[in-house]
């Protein structure tokens, strides 16, 4: 019988990362009181640790980011078109 993985959500990872960050208990201590494994804990905890400068950062880094993604499927999408135009001008004889 195949067992589905299990999906936790982030408010889920963020209180057990919050919980290894206050040191309190041991990460070992923290996985079998809910029942996952110590690594997912230490990668919780190291995933919390690195991004918690961005949320002080005003959104900026997620704002550029977003512009750049942006800016990246407009190209593909002028580029497309672009070779649409371009057969479509030569099926039906205007580039001549």
């Amino acid at each position: 019988m195949k067992r589905t993985r299990r999906q936790y959500g982030a408010d889920w990872k963020a209180k057990i990362a919050l919980e290894a960050i206050k040191g309190q208990r041991t990460v070992q201590q923290i996985a079998s009181h809910y029942e996952i494994h110590p690594n997912l804990v230490t990668h919780w905890k190291k995933q919390l640790l690195e991004g918690a400068a961005e949320i002080f950062s005003n959104g900026q880094g997620a704002a550029a980011k977003a512009d750049e993604e942006l800016k990246a499927e407009l190209y593909q999408q002028i580029g497309k078109l672009q070779v649409e135009v371009d057969w479509l001008k030569k099926k039906s004889g205007l580039s001549r």
